[in-house]
């Protein structure tokens, strides 16, 4: 049986309803300013030399289900341990379908798409990869439109198996459990003939004390840090 993966999109929705961002015409159109104009030239060119501006759009030929606020890309990207950077920092090409998409809105809004950010997970901004990455375009007041999405879902276990990222303290609580875990493992009399709960307890902190201290060599050897500080960082060893 193959079980369905996660789709990013819908969790965004998810998020967005969730907010109090809900982008009206009448905003938008006290937001936009006149369509920018730029110099004609291949696609490819354009895409690596995106220029960080917000896009004019037609808002009655939008799909409003696909206009996001920051915080709910936030939200999404800390849970599931994405990044969300300029389309520049993006090794794989884009796909086909999202270059066609790009230039479809285009003709149907009449202006050249700028700033365009990419959400994928880390490893998409240094290795070619298959998950689920999701093409954006700033619209302003931290409003994106979401252009295109491609390759496979992302596992339904991710969220999870990232949660121990997401702060201190919930790390601290997988490396509690993880030391209660290997506490318990330890046989009965192995250290002394009595067994006692403050024998217990003193093996647990043994074994808490030594899984903080691989995690923090981990940590700092791996240059790793926590989702809320990852999320749109261009930096490697962020």
């Amino acid at each position: 049986m193959k079980f369905k993966g996660l789709n990013l999109k819908e969790r965004l929705r998810t998020s967005q309803l969730n907010s109090s961002f809900q982008l009206q015409k009448n905003q938008w159109e006290a937001m936009i300013g006149s369509s920018l104009t730029f110099a004609d030239d291949s696609l490819d060119h354009r895409l690596s030399h995106q220029q960080a501006v917000d896009n004019a759009f037609d808002f009655d030929q939008l799909e409003t289900e696909r206009i996001f606020h920051l915080t709910a890309i936030k939200e999404v990207a800390t849970t599931y341990r994405l990044r969300f950077l300029p389309l520049k920092y993006f090794k794989p090409q884009l796909p086909s379908e999202a270059k066609e998409r790009i230039l479809s809105l285009e003709k149907q809004h009449g202006i050249e798409l700028n700033g365009m950010h990419i959400m994928a997970p880390s490893k998409l901004f240094k290795l070619e990869d298959k998950d689920d990455p999701m093409l954006f375009a700033p619209m302003g007041n931290g409003y994106y439109y979401l252009i295109h999405q491609w390759g496979s879902d992302l596992n339904l276990l991710r969220k999870w198996l990232v949660w121990p990222f997401r702060g201190p303290a919930h790390l601290l609580a997988v490396l509690a459990a993880l030391s209660f875990v290997l506490t318990l493992m330890i046989p009965e009399g192995m250290f002394s003939k009595a067994n006692s709960s403050a024998e217990f307890w003193i093996l647990f902190f043994f074994f808490f004390k030594g899984v903080v201290g691989l995690a923090i060599f981990y940590g700092f050897a791996m240059g790793k840090n926590f989702n809320p500080f990852i999320w749109n960082s261009k930096y490697f060893n962020a």
